[in-house]
């Protein structure tokens, strides 16, 4: 959308005003008596009053009208969102998905929320530990309807179809190739220009941030620069027909009336915001000798658990980049992991699984469950010549990983109907090199 601002840097203490009102930000004060422009004074809090000043998370927003006006919450049906990670056996087989279906427009209009389906999870929202991953297949924006998510934090991959996201801090369109985080009570309403996917991973107690880079030192990754905030942005806008806020509360929906829009906050400052990433801006870190480094060099963000050195989930990506390590195999290797390994492509095609790995599908590799490359894959490298080469040209993989042993849900194993019951089948072939008059020589 032109003409959409933002500020940059990651969790800094931002402060903005909607041009249309200056002076709208209290002067040397929260909480006035009376705020400019007869506005209420609102906080947000995303972390405990007591946590310490690094981790206090917190923005106060000066609206029209607070978010307490409104009618009381109702149950609403759930579709195939949800927190029930006992709804089938558990199965820890290698799991692959094609392409999620979205819906047709002209079939049936189905907007972000209605579009929310859970593949797999683990843990437990009300003792504020856990994670969740979800796919959005949507074809439709929401009118007067915005939803907040009292459970944890969103981060949203779109991987077809731009979407423009209305929060009560302003405004962002991310696109395919970009992410966004929407943290915890944040109110948004999304806007979609056809048909739409992405993937979502949701945690629990727990706010993103960026992974330390011990010796890599002061620079790499992501850096905070490149990390976008919306500008305030108002609408004094009456509702008469009904403004519908959905709050996902214990992992079930609710929905409440209001008359009003909540987009209705005039001017904000604070730590606690939503926030825009473009992935190009990622700069990697690789192996210029032999060997491979862990996939952790590839972390955008990650979500700690109270065990130092282990996430509740890490937000990974597999970028172009160079490939020069001697004397290496050099996709991935064949691995088992004490984490749980979920994988989307956004475009291109994954180095490791060149052919049943779609844009719009999905992986998920369970904790200890053996994964690697297919056949085609480790034949190929295994032989290849060694010379400097460009590795993920056009591609775009990511990894959601976690500490938690997820869950899949009946919809991911079931009601989808694209799980790939053929996905053994790619390491089938795979056979015997071992010789054992083999000598050793010249390496």
């Amino acid at each position: 959308m032109a003409g959409l601002k933002y500020m940059s840097g990651f969790g800094n203490e931002f402060s903005s005003e909607d041009p249309r009102c200056p002076g709208s930000l209290p002067e040397g004060q929260n909480n006035p008596q009376v705020c400019p422009y007869g506005l209420y004074a609102e906080q947000l809090s995303g972390s405990a009053f007591t946590c310490p000043r690094p981790a206090n998370k917190r923005s106060w927003l000066y609206r029209i009208l607070p978010s307490v006006k409104h009618k009381p919450f109702t149950s609403v049906p759930c579709g195939d969102l949800t927190e029930n990670w006992n709804e089938v056996e558990p199965d820890p087989n290698q799991l692959r998905w094609l392409p999620f279906t979205i819906p047709k427009t002209s079939e049936k209009k189905v907007d972000f929320v209605a579009g929310l389906h859970t593949l797999c999870g683990a843990g437990d929202a009300k003792s504020r530990n856990g994670i969740g991953v979800h796919v959005y297949t949507c074809n439709t924006s929401m009118v007067d309807r915005c939803f907040n998510n009292s459970d944890g934090d969103f981060l949203i991959v779109p991987q077809q179809g731009e979407i423009l996201i209305t929060t009560e801090f302003g405004k962002m369109m991310v696109e395919p190739n970009e992410i966004c985080v929407i943290q915890q009570g944040m109110r948004f309403s999304v806007d979609v220009f056809g048909e739409t996917r992405g993937y979502i991973l949701e945690v629990y107690g727990a706010h993103f941030e960026l992974p330390d880079l011990g010796p890599i030192g002061a620079n790499g990754l992501a850096n905070p620069r490149d990390f976008l905030c919306p500008v305030a942005w108002y609408e004094d806008r009456k509702v008469p027909t009904g403004y519908t806020v959905i709050n996902k509360y214990q992992g079930k929906l609710f929905a409440c009336q209001q008359d009003f829009s909540p987009f209705n906050v005039v001017a904000w400052h604070g730590n606690y915001t939503p926030y825009k990433y473009n992935l190009k801006n990622f700069m990697v870190i690789n192996c210029v000798a032999f060997d491979h480094a862990d996939p952790s060099i590839f972390t955008v963000l990650t979500a700690k658990s109270t065990r130092p050195g282990v996430a509740i989930a890490d937000f990974v990506i597999f970028p172009p980049r160079w490939g020069v390590a001697d004397h290496t195999f050099r996709p991935p290797y064949y691995h088992r992991n004490c984490m749980s390994e979920f994988m989307g492509l956004i475009k291109g095609h994954y180095e490791a699984k060149e052919e049943g790995f779609q844009p719009g599908g999905a992986s998920l590799h369970s904790i200890m469950t053996p994964h690697g490359p297919d056949v085609d894959c480790f034949e190929k490298n295994s032989t290849a010549e060694l010379k400097p080469e460009r590795v993920a040209e056009g591609t775009m993989a990511f990894m959601f990983e976690s500490s938690f042993s997820m869950a899949v849900t009946k919809w991911g194993l079931h009601t989808c109907q694209k799980l790939d019951k053929n996905y053994y089948q790619c390491w089938e072939p795979l056979r015997s090199h071992f010789n054992p008059n083999w000598k050793p020589g010249k390496q």
